[in-house]
C-alpha cells in the first residue's frame, strides 16, 4: 500500500477548495506557475525547518476553523490620521464604506480589474516577487495566495502621495476564510505610506508585493486586530532599488495564531530598510511568529530588524530572522535584534537568528535575549509610590518602545503607544 505524504495531500485539498479567478493570459500564467510551485513544495507542516516552532495546521485546515467575533469598545486605528480609506469586510472590498479611490500622484485599481487587462505594468510584478521569495526557503501559503486570491489592490505611486492609503480589514463572520493580494509599485523618486489595521477574517491570508524603485520611499505600518480567536498569515515581499528606503512595522495583540513573514531583496546600491514589530500576548492561546529573510545583493546597503515580544500567562512568541549577504555586496550593514519579555514561568519565546555572509567588508550583527522585568527598576518605581501593576506596565512600554520608535512618523508612533497603553490598562483592571 502506497504511503501518502501529508504535505501533498493538504496541498491538493487546498487547491481543490479554492477556485482561481479568470484574468488575462499573463495573470493566469502567474497563477498557474504559483499552483505548480505549490504542488512542488507541498503545504507547510510542523516538521518543516521554518515551521518547527509554529504548527501551521490552523492555517491549512479545511474547512477553516471558526473564530468568534470580538466587539471592540474603541475606535479603529488611524481614524485621527488624514488618509484614503479602503474597507474590506471578511476579505471582500466594500466600496460603499471606502473613500473615493482618487489620489494625486497615485494610481489605484482593484486586483481583478488590473489582472483582466492584456497589457498592464503589474505583469512584471504580480507573483514575481513572491516567486523570487521562495528561494532558498519555501513559503507555500504565499504561493497559494498568488494562485487563488481574488481580492486586493494594484497601486502605483508616480509621485509623492499627499496622504497614506489605509486598508481596514473588518471581521463580521465567524466562518470567513479570506485571501487578499496587493501589488504596489513606487516609481523612482516617489513616496507612499500604506497603513493596515484590523483582524481581516476568522482566517486571513495576505500577500503584499512591493517594488521600491531608485530613490523612492515606502512606509508601512500595520496593526493586527484584537480578535482573540483569529488566525493570520501575512507575507510582505520587497524589492529595493538604489538609494531607496523601505520601512515596515507591525503591532500585534491577541489572536490564536499569527505568522508574519517579510522577505526583502536589496538590488540597488545605498538602499536602507527597517523591519520592526511589537507584540503583546496574554494566555496559552496566543502564538505569534515573526519570520524575516533579508538578502543583500548590492553595495553599501543597510538593514535593521528590531522585534520585541511581551508574553504572559502561557503565551508563545517566535522570531526567525536571517541576513544573507551575497558575494560582492560589500559595505553591508546588517543589524538584527529580537527580545522576549516573559512575565511568568509558563510563557515561551523561541528565537532563531541567522547570518550567512559571502562578502568580507561588512558590518553584521545579531542578538537575541529573553528575560523577566528588571527587579531593580521595578523596586525603584515602587519606592517612588507607583503601584506595582502600573509600574510593570510602564516598564513593558519602555521595553517595546525601541521597536515602536522605528516608525518614521510621530503621529503614528504615538497612536501605537496609546493603544498599547489602553490594552495593558484593560488587562490591569
Amino acid at each position: 500500500m502506497a504511503v501518502t505524504n501529508p504535505k501533498y495531500d493538504i496541498c491538493d485539498a487546498l487547491l481543490a477548495a479554492y477556485k482561481a479567478p479568470v484574468g488575462a493570459k499573463w495573470a493566469m500564467d502567474a497563477r498557474n506557475a504559483a499552483s505548480t510551485n505549490l504542488r512542488r513544495m507541498g503545504a507547510p507542516v510542523k516538521r518543516d525547518e521554518y515551521w518547527k516552532y509554529t504548527n501551521p495546521a490552523g492555517l491549512t485546515a479545511l474547512p477553516a476553523p471558526t473564530a468568534g467575533l470580538f466587539d471592540a469598545d474603541e475606535m479603529p486605528m488611524f481614524t485621527s490620521i488624514d488618509r484614503l480609506k479602503m474597507v474590506f469586510i471578511d476579505g471582500v472590498f466594500d466600496a460603499e464604506q471606502s473613500d473615493d479611490l482618487t489620489l494625486a500622484g497615485v494610481e489605484i485599481e482593484t486586483l481583478s480589474e488590473a489582472l483582466s487587462k492584456d497589457i498592464h505594468w503589474a505583469k512584471d510584478m504580480f507573483g514575481v516577487l513572491e516567486a523570487n521569495g521562495q528561494t532558498p526557503v519555501n513559503r507555500p501559503l504565499a504561493a497559494l495566495n498568488t494562485a487563488v486570491a481574488q481580492e486586493g489592490f494594484v497601486i502605483r505611486a508616480t509621485g509623492n502621495s499627499p496622504m497614506p492609503i489605509s486598508m481596514q480589514y473588518l471581521h463580521t463572520s465567524e466562518n470567513s476564510d479570506a485571501m487578499v493580494h496587493h501589488v504596489i509599485k513606487v516609481d523612482a523618486g516617489a513616496s507612499l505610506t500604506v497603513l493596515e489595521n484590523g483582524p481581516g477574517a476568522a482566517r486571513f491570508n495576505s500577500v503584499m508585493e512591493v517594488d521600491v524603485a531608485d530613490g523612492a520611499e515606502f512606509h508601512h505600518v500595520r496593526t493586527q486586530g484584537r480578535d482573540h480567536e483569529r488566525r493570520t498569515a501575512t507575507h510582505l515581499f520587497g524589492r529595493l532599488g538604489a538609494e531607496s528606503i523601505f520601512r515596515s512595522f507591525t503591532m500585534t495583540v491577541n489572536g490564536v495564531l499569527i505568522r508574519n513573514e517579510c522577505v526583502l531583496e536589496f538590488t540597488g546600491d545605498d538602499a536602507k530598510a527597517t523591519i520592526g514589530g511589537a507584540s503583546a500576548g496574554d494566555g496559552p492561546g496566543f502564538h505569534h511568529d515573526d519570520t524575516v529573510f533579508v538578502t543583500h545583493d548590492a553595495l553599501n546597503c543597510e538593514s535593521r530588524q528590531v522585534f520585541k515580544k511581551v508574553l504572559r500567562n502561557g503565551a508563545t512568541g517566535v522570531f526567525q530572522g536571517k541576513i544573507l549577504v551575497k558575494n560582492g555586496a560589500q559595505k553591508t550593514d546588517g543589524y538584527q535584534i529580537s527580545q522576549g519579555l516573559l512575565l511568568d514561568d509558563n510563557s515561551n519565546f523561541f528565537a532563531k537568528p541567522e547570518l550567512e555572509i559571502y562578502a568580507d567588508d561588512v558590518i553584521c550583527s545579531h542578538g537575541s535575549t529573553v528575560g523577566a522585568i528588571d527587579e531593580n527598576a521595578l523596586f525603584y518605581m515602587l519606592t517612588r509610590g507607583v503601584p506595582k501593576a502600573q509600574a510593570q506596565d510602564m516598564l513593558i512600554l519602555a521595553f517595546l518602545s525601541e521597536a515602536i520608535d522605528e516608525i518614521d512618523n510621530d503621529a503614528l508612533s504615538q497612536d501605537i503607544h496609546d493603544r498599547l497603553s489602553q490594552w495593558m490598562e484593560r488587562r490591569r483592571s
